[in-house]
């Protein structure tokens, strides 16, 4: 058994290393996940401490990104920060996929009435603009990191639920289905038990795929100063950085790392999702 399982994985491994992008995704991934376990260590600085020298002091061997407006290491400031966009990226991903599962699932698999309504509900969603709504809901809620998670991943499942619905709507067709119908299964288990596993490689490519738009999301809020201003994230750091004047300053070093940080983290998920579904969808894998 465990020498089946550990082919199988080797199998795994060497066909998720033909994509290349898929493999420098993970790296960036763990890049930023490393940095953000080890922040404590890397940070040369308390990222609140400020005035520990004159504001907007350029990059030097002293500060390699040099410091902000309040004299603050702006190099201790993006190493924390990456604890913010991972934590908000990765749960509020989960948080989407799991409530877009569950509503494709249900709506695929009963169809009728109740797809027409979780369709048209989800159609409501998908047609809303989203950075406006989450900014009146962020500012209704309150700005804190788990009302954050919970409002981007609420507003983060219509897309994965109308695929998992498409996937449902052709399993549930399928002859072992009917299979197990016929031996008296109920429809819970029948979801959750032999549905639900044959969707799980679609869940996990959008929920990284989903962590993307979490990461972006997250950052525009930071940067319109809907986010808890306790907690340091990138976007957080690029508006306070145009707040106080660094463009007229001329401190680009306040302005262009962490935004080079947040387009290189949602890069390296898209990158890893993209990889996953060329492993997990064989008929792309020739295009």
């Amino acid at each position: 058994m465990r020498r089946n399982l550990l082919k199988s994985a080797v199998i795994v491994i060497k066909q998720f290393g033909k994509s290349k992008l898929g493999v420098a995704g993970l790296v960036i991934i763990f890049a930023f996940a490393f940095m953000a376990i080890a922040a404590p260590i890397l940070t040369p600085y308390d990222p609140n401490k400020t005035f520990l020298t004159r504001p907007f002091q350029p990059p030097s061997l002293e500060h390699p990104l040099g410091t902000d407006d309040a004299g603050r290491d702006v190099l201790s400031q993006i190493i924390y920060g990456s604890r913010v966009s991972l934590l908000i990226g990765i749960s509020a991903a989960i948080v989407g996929t799991l409530l877009g599962t569950t509503i494709g699932l249900f709506s695929g698999y009963f169809g009728g009435v109740v797809d027409t309504v979780l369709m048209r509900i989800t159609d409501v969603f998908m047609i809303i603009p989203m950075v406006p709504l989450a900014i009146l809901l962020a500012l209704y809620i309150g700005p804190s990191l788990f009302n954050i998670v919970i409002l981007l991943g609420f507003l983060g499942w219509p897309g994965i639920a109308r695929q998992i619905r498409s996937q449902v709507l052709s399993l549930r067709e399928a002859q072992f289905i009917e299979a197990i119908r016929a031996l008296g299964a109920g429809n819970v288990r029948i979801m959750f038990v032999h549905i639900l596993p044959n969707v799980v490689g679609l869940m996990i490519a959008n929920m990284i795929g989903g962590a993307v738009g979490a990461i972006m999301a997250e950052s525009g809020l930071a940067f319109l100063g809907v986010t808890d201003p306790r907690n340091i994230s990138w976007g957080r750091i690029i508006s306070r950085s145009l707040g106080s004047g660094a463009v007229i300053k001329g401190a680009w070093w306040t302005l262009l790392p962490p935004g080079i940080c947040i387009a290189l983290l949602a890069c390296g998920f898209s990158f890893f999702s993209h990889g996953l579904m060329l492993l997990l969808t064989p008929r792309l894998r020739g295009q």
